[in-house]
């Protein structure tokens, strides 16, 4: 496959390892470009940092986004934290994690305010008909991006198809699939290794975090039973003792503890990311508690498409509405804001949890060769789930309704052609022609689309 060209003698340019003050400047950037669900955010992080700073490479940032991938909640939050503890320890992935949240965070926090308080805002709406059509052209560059490095060979491009039709006809649990593309990987590993090796996208290359590995400055990568204790201690406390203390002074029943409570589960079983866990969280919020209806429901879904950051700060949304509707005593904004900061505590705390508990572990596997062909092969997956990602929101955007059809017992989604969005489709199609055709890069793309949103659903709409 063709690789993307680089500069005569990028190869030969040994990379400096970047300050803590440049790498917080990264991050914070990043906050505010990360659009596009998992698929667009893994993108704009391998090319911001594989590609143009080459702070670590191509083989370790997809051993590190495979293990992300298998554990649950937000992988690209997660594999954003991963990498700045690769580069700056415990300090580093707590401000990459965070960063990758706080603008988005801030950012739904403000529109569920207005939804709550205030309704349906047309400019608001306009922006986000923009910016949602061009979400379209980043997955689509993300899966191009992805698809290049990690299909090399028929065997490879045959297990994310199968991913692919498992999880979109079939309609497979995701960590069934992963499981089954990991088997893959551990067994033709043995039987045919050559078809299995991860290949990386630079040649010889080296990079930041490689070097300084080499050159043993960072024996915060290497494992320990202490360290491990003292992980686990520092975060389950940091999970658990708010839930603790709100409950001593509520009571049980409470909805601040109630939220965390129920969504402390869901960051232990949302494998699979934002998608896989949705349709329980709204049946629950919805009908158990009430917190929410069916309708807020999916317009909490449509606002945090929209926004930067990971797709689960969905539940941030459900989580304002919840205290909003409840205050209990309080002004009901304030009561909003203080349940959707718990909300989201509890979702995103158990992710540091994960890597900086099982990150020195999964570095000294990077050397084992049969897990290395299993984490290949879920890359491959990784591809495929991808694809159904792309497919299921390009059908969602340019066909607001969708017609099922049921076919020996599979119930298929299909577009419902009277709901074809013309305006939508053009939109997309002129983010991939200013993406891919003109090459202006993420925020061009972005605000040209937003800009067309804006005339088209103001003007014309």
């Amino acid at each position: 496959m063709t690789e993307i060209a680089r500069p005569a003698g990028a190869a030969a340019a040994r990379p400096a390892h970047p300050s803590f003050g440049e790498a917080l400047r990264l991050w914070a950037k990043l906050g505010f470009i990360n659009f596009g669900g998992p698929a667009g955010q893994i993108a704009i992080m391998h090319r911001l940092l594989v590609e143009e700073r080459r702070w670590i490479g191509e083989e370790r940032f997809l051993h590190a986004l495979n293990y992300c991938t298998l554990l649950p909640g937000p992988e690209a939050q997660q594999l954003a934290t991963y990498i700045g503890w690769l580069l700056h320890r415990t300090l580093g992935g707590v401000v990459a994690g965070t960063l990758f949240v706080l603008p988005g965070f801030f950012c739904l926090m403000g529109l569920s305010a207005i939804y709550a308080g205030y309704g349906a805002v047309p400019l608001v709406d306009a922006l986000f008909y923009g910016l949602q059509a061009a979400i379209l052209a980043i997955v689509f560059e993300a899966l191009l991006r992805v698809g290049r490095r990690a299909l090399a060979n028929q065997a490879m491009v045959a297990i994310a198809g199968l991913a692919f039709l498992a999880l979109f006809v079939l309609q497979l649990p995701f960590p069934l699939v992963i499981a089954a593309a990991a088997l893959a990987g551990f067994l033709g590993g043995e039987l045919r290794p050559e078809l299995f090796r991860g290949r990386g996208g630079h040649g010889q290359q080296s990079d930041a975090i490689g070097d300084r590995i080499l050159e043993g400055a960072v024996e915060h990568t290497t494992p320990s039973l202490a360290r491990a204790v003292r992980v686990a201690a520092v975060w389950l406390a940091l999970w658990f003792l708010p839930i603790a203390l709100l409950a001593g002074a509520y009571g049980w029943g409470h909805t601040y503890v109630q939220l965390m409570l129920f969504f402390s589960k869901m960051a232990v079983v949302t494998f699979g990311g934002a998608y896989a866990v949705l349709a329980y969280v709204a049946q629950e919020a919805v009908n158990h508690y009430g917190w929410l209806n069916a309708g807020d429901m999916l317009k909490g879904l449509a606002l945090a498409e929209t926004t930067p950051g990971p797709l689960i700060l969905v539940l941030e949304f459900v989580g304002f509405l919840a205290g909003y509707r409840d205050p209990g005593g309080i002004a009901p904004m304030a009561s909003g804001a203080i349940a959707a900061t718990l909300t989201v505590w509890v979702t995103f705390v158990p992710s540091f949890l994960w890597i900086f508990l099982g990150g020195p572990y999964i570095e000294q596997l990077r050397s084992n060769r049969r897990l290395a062909a299993a984490m290949t092969a879920i890359t491959a997956a990784v591809v495929g789930v991808i694809l159904n990602l792309a497919l299921w929101f390009a059908l969602n955007v340019v066909f607001p309704r969708l017609a099922f059809f049921d076919w020996h017992g599979l119930h298929l989604p299909a577009p419902d052609w009277a709901s074809f969005d013309p305006a939508a489709a053009v939109i997309a199609l002129a983010a991939t022609a200013t993406l891919f055709g003109l090459r202006l890069g993420m925020m061009p793309t972005l605000g040209i689309s937003a800009l067309i949103g804006v005339v088209w659903r103001l003007a014309f709409a």
